[in-house]
């Protein structure tokens, strides 16, 4: 095989309208080597956009002594001779070759096209992205200049050989599975899987070691035994070892054992304050609110103390994460490191929500669909998953990257209770999800998210292996994760797609499959069924009808009702006690929707029970257990849609919300409690011993008080359950983190404010950045904002050679513009909400960040505006007790972006004067970690920031120009904390001016069980 590896830099994305600029050919004979490189600049017809140059670094005097497209062309198509087409992202190449080829009078280019994004999706489904850049850096081929025809022809000849090296080297079995799923007649990619496995029946083949083969499919894992015999002799031993071992030569003993692996470990002050809390917690029955900032090591601070306490006790401990990233870091960080140094060896399971593992019965189902029948998406998405399947030992979701596009594929292979058939499927001993939830009974220590805690909750503590003491990391997010999973909300896909599942249409689905599958049974009462079923089928489509027939109803209230914000996002809170004029007649339509439902799933029930209990088939019996999962998904639309119609719930909110550029399509339904704290008092803190919540953020002004009211903690503090700690942070924020406040920067209020605003942000990040060579973070608390900035910030940076990455703006997720940011030192990373927090750049990735405005959320938000309701009822003050709150505690997760090890050393620029002119901003000053604050004039920003980040240099300057100083710039270390009354703007700027409290870093705030705040 000979494959013409092709890439093309154009002037813009449309083959009929944008021209070539740049020709890369990377010619790969049939041994897999590059035989010849062919690039050329070609000259187009009109100047190139500025955008492009910036991308691909060519210009217009680049191309202006080169070929005309007629003359590369007739260089190029040579190359293509009887060779396969590849290129990465083939569509587009393919596009403006034919253009090309057209152009210059040949016929078009009629050979077999690969695209290497479809290759390398398939044989490595784990890979985070599959852009080009990221497929080279993830398998570690070189790839020098991005952007360069050549050099992108070149990596895509290298990607393009590591994945049929790939595919050559799957089991047989796997490879057989992709050939099904694809036609090898009509698909080129097809044709490629066709010739490799054709080539095992002429050559020797060796089955790679390592596999199990079952039911024709080729895994790497075992079958799982709930044999607990040699569990819990360990644990036995584990049990005795640590009666005799005093908590105090435990941590020791560990210590010991860290500086052995570790010749420069330390112990943080922090850290071993936090072993005693969480460990008193534990023992003592008792709840713990601790603020362990950035650096003091929660992850061990808490892991260590509880592994001893549940081990010596035998009680299982269950530690919840909020994201997916901390719950992997503890996975391949943390437990690897406990496993060695602690003195007895533990069991740790990580157990995530049931739809998260793979459903090997539906899996198997799934593939046995005929390849004329599936989409070319479709066919990907399940080759993906036959391949990973031949490598994962988790089947967890998280491993793929599926894409968007096919989330539906996960959804119809996702476990659920309802189509699970236990011990009767055949599948039962490897199955995933019973794995996980076996290693989890059998752990000392559990791993899992908020999410699954609040759906246990919810199904009254029967999902995770039973536990009285819990562990809480990013505890910040927990009333909101609660109200989420505690709630219920209606998506407008939740129907259709359970629908499809159903009966896509008259021939697809289950509902076609079982009358298909009745029709060949011998069971007498197989006709009456079909002819039963059969009546059903109408009914599918007129519940579609009726679904579209509502939602669009409900988008158009949405949209009639709700200003668009800057997004195009539209939300509508609807009140019982003031529903909108047309509500009636919208109820009636939702009515309609229940009915129908019922009308579909009543009889289906009844006739899928008769037949299961009457037909031994075993597939008939697959296939039942399926449709018994949809109808009872059906079912649960159903009691969701009728509780949002009937609007029943007095303690929740309601509302709708979707988009402008989708409609109905966007649609979502919600039924959240304005306030969850009454039901984590009784499911949560009720229920359990002990539970201990730890953040970087979780006081405001120094006090629990926000979040012990939020969670429902005033019963266990006035029952003396509830302990406080606020840790001391390794860090000398004093001498690492230096706050400026441009006092006289312009308010954004009054007629021409923003404009004015933006423009000074704009030319003082330029002023900025350039003094810092880039390596800044900018903070927005609006989209419309960032993207007002964007490009005005991009021009005034293009001359220092400086790059500006703007979220949103060129559809790169979060972590590809992290990445880009840290690859690129010389660049500004212009972010909203995502970026807030969870975005760890160390080092010198990051010397500035800088905070546009303080990050209050919009008042307007149904569970915001009920809830503001409710304290203005009760006589309290929403600003104070809800809005100010939730600013402070985010303000102190987007600061804490800056310091992140004890050698970094930066700026963070407030640009909100709100801060030092309101009556409020002392409580964001306050609850900092010590930085040393100063405001001043904006004149006097950018030479504060060079004094600040070269001091030695800066030194012989300061003396020169002390006389030109402006007088009123202040620089001291302290602002005293808050009184309860508030003080007149002037004396907040006289305590801003002070600074931060005096070694505010290194104060260590304990608490006493009593039932005062404990600081």
């Amino acid at each position: 095989m000979k494959f013409a590896v092709l890439d093309f830099e154009t002037t813009g994305t449309s083959s009929q309208h944008d021209e070539i600029i740049q020709i890369g050919i990377a010619v790969v004979d049939d041994t897999g080597t590059v035989s010849s490189v062919y690039q050329s600049l070609v000259r187009p017809s009109r100047p190139i956009p500025a955008f492009i140059t910036t991308l691909t670094g060519i210009g217009d005097a680049d191309v202006a002594d080169a070929p005309a497209l007629e003359d590369a062309v007739a260089e190029m198509v040579p190359l293509l001779h009887d060779a396969v087409l590849v290129a990465h992202n083939a569509g587009f190449d393919a596009a403006f070759l034919q253009a090309a080829l057209d152009k210059s009078g040949y016929l078009p280019f009629s050979g077999r096209v690969l695209d290497t994004v479809e290759l390398a999706r398939l044989v490595f489904p784990f890979l985070p992205s599959y852009r080009l850049t990221a497929i080279t850096h993830g398998l570690g081929i070189a790839h020098d200049r991005p952007h360069q025809a050549d050099s992108d022809a070149l990596a895509t000849a290298e990607v393009l050989t590591a994945c049929i090296g790939r595919l050559r080297a799957l089991p047989t079995l796997t490879l057989e599975r992709l050939c099904e799923l694809t036609d090898g007649e009509r698909s080129d990619l097809g044709w490629l899987l066709t010739s490799l496995r054709a080539e095992r029946d002429t050559t020797w083949f060796e089955e790679p070691e390592g596999y199990q083969y079952y039911r024709q499919f080729a895994m790497r894992i075992a079958d799982w035994t709930d044999d607990d015999e040699g569990r819990e002799a360990q644990r036995l031993q584990a049990e005795r070892s640590l009666n005799d071992l005093p908590f105090e030569t435990y941590l020791d003993t560990v210590a010991d054992r860290m500086k052995a692996l570790f010749p420069g470990y330390e112990p943080r002050e922090g850290q071993r304050i936090m072993y005693d809390e969480v460990h008193q917690a534990l023992a003592g029955d008792s709840h713990l609110l601790v603020e362990a900032g950035t650096g003091t090591g929660k992850s061990l601070g808490y892991l260590l103390p509880s592994l001893y306490y549940g081990l010596k006790e035998n009680k299982k401990i269950v530690v919840t994460t909020h994201t997916i990233q901390l719950q992997e870091q503890l996975r391949q960080r943390d437990l690897p490191l406990l496993q060695d140094v602690l003195p007895v060896p533990f069991k740790a399971a990580v157990f995530k929500g049931r739809s998260n593992y793979m459903c090997l019965r539906k899996f198997e189902q799934q593939m046995q669909t005929p390849a004329f029948a599936l989409s070319r998406e479709e066919a990907v998405a399940r080759g993906q998953l036959a391949v990973w399947l031949s490598e994962t030992e988790r089947g967890e979701a998280e491993e793929l990257n599926l894409g968007s596009r096919s989330k539906e594929e996960w959804n119809a292979v996702a476990s659920d209770a309802d189509s699970c058939l236990n011990r009767q499927c055949p599948w039962f001993r490897k199955c995933f999800y019973h794995r996980a939830r076996q290693d989890a009974l059998k752990a000392d220590l559990v791993i899992t998210n908020h999410a699954m805690v609040f759906t246990d909750m919810r199904a009254e503590h029967r999902l995770l292996p039973a536990y009285d003491r819990l562990i809480v990391d990013e505890a910040h997010h927990m009333e909101e994760v609660a109200s989420n999973h505690l709630g219920r909300r209606i998506g407008y896909g939740a129907l259709p797609s359970a629908l499809a599942r159903l009966a896509k249409d008259a021939r697809t689905g289950q509902l076609p499959s079982l009358i298909s599958q009745l029709t060949g049974t011998a069971e007498s009462a197989s006709g009456t069924w079909s002819e039963k079923l059969e009546e059903l089928l109408p009914r599918v489509q007129e519940l579609r009808e009726s679904w579209e027939q509502w939602t669009d109803r409900l988008y158009g209230l949405l949209a009639s009702g709700a200003a668009a914000d800057e997004t195009g996002g539209l939300s509508y809170r609807l009140k019982p006690d003031a529903l909108p004029r047309d509500w009636e007649s919208i109820r009636v339509d939702g009515d309609n929707v229940v009915l129908r439902l019922s009308d579909l799933v009543r009889p289906l029930e009844k006739l899928l029970a008769e037949i299961r209990d009457r037909s031994e088939d075993l597939a008939l019996q697959s296939l039942l257990t399926d449709m018994n999962g949809s109808v009872k998904e059906l079912s649960g639309i159903r009691s969701d849609v009728q509780s949002f119609v009937s609007m029943s719930e007095a303690e929740c909110v309601y509302w709708i919300e979707g988009h402008t550029q989708y409609k109905s399509r966007s649609l979502w339904m919600y039924i959240v409690p304005a306030d969850v704290s009454g039901l984590l008092k009784d499911g949560l803190f009720g229920q359990k011993e002990s539970v201990v919540l730890t953040s970087a953020t979780l006081t405001v002004d120094k006090s629990f008080q926000y979040v012990k009211e939020q969670l429902g903690l005033d019963e266990a503090e006035q029952q003396g359950r509830l302990r406080t700690a606020q840790l001391p942070s390794p860090f000398n924020y004093r001498q690492q983190a230096l706050l400026l406040i441009p006092r006289d920067f312009p308010s954004i209020k009054g007629r021409d404010g923003e404009a004015a605003f933006l423009q000074a942000l704009t030319t003082s990040l330029a002023e900025v950045a350039t003094e810092t060579d880039g390596r800044m973070l900018v903070l927005f608390t609006s989209h419309k904002m960032l993207k007002t900035v964007y490009e005005p910030l991009k021009s005034a940076l293009a001359p220092a050679d400086i790059q500006v990455l703007g979220q949103g703006m060129d559809g790169s997720s979060r972590s590809r513009l992290t990445s880009q940011f840290m690859e690129q030192p010389r660049s500004v990373l212009l972010g909203t909400s995502s970026f807030w927090e969870g975005v760890d750049l160390p080092g010198d990735a990051l010397t500035c960040l800088a905070i546009v405005r303080l990050p209050f959320q919009p008042p307007n938000h149904p569970v915001t505006e009920a809830k503001s309701e409710r304290l203005t009822a009760q006589r309290k003050n929403p600003f104070m007790k809800l809005s100010l709150p939730q600013a402070v505690i985010k303000f102190k997760q987007g600061f804490g972006r800056l310091v992140r090890t004890a050698s970094d050393k930066g700026i963070v620029i407030l640009y909100d004067t709100r801060v030092i002119d309101t009556s409020y901003g002392k409580y964001f000053l306050y609850s900092l970690p010590g930085p040393k604050m100063e405001h001043l004039p904006l004149a006097g920003l950018v030479p504060r920031v060079r004094e600040w980040l070269h001091p030695a240099h800066a030194a012989s300057a300061e003396a020169a120009s002390d006389a030109e100083r402006p007088p009123s710039s202040a620089s001291a270390p302290d602002v005293p904390p808050p009184s309860d009354a508030a003080p007149s703007p002037g004396s907040v700027r006289r305590s801003a001016r002070r600074g931060g409290r005096p070694g505010g870093n290194r104060t260590v705030r304990r608490t006493r069980r009593s039932g005062g705040d404990g600081t």
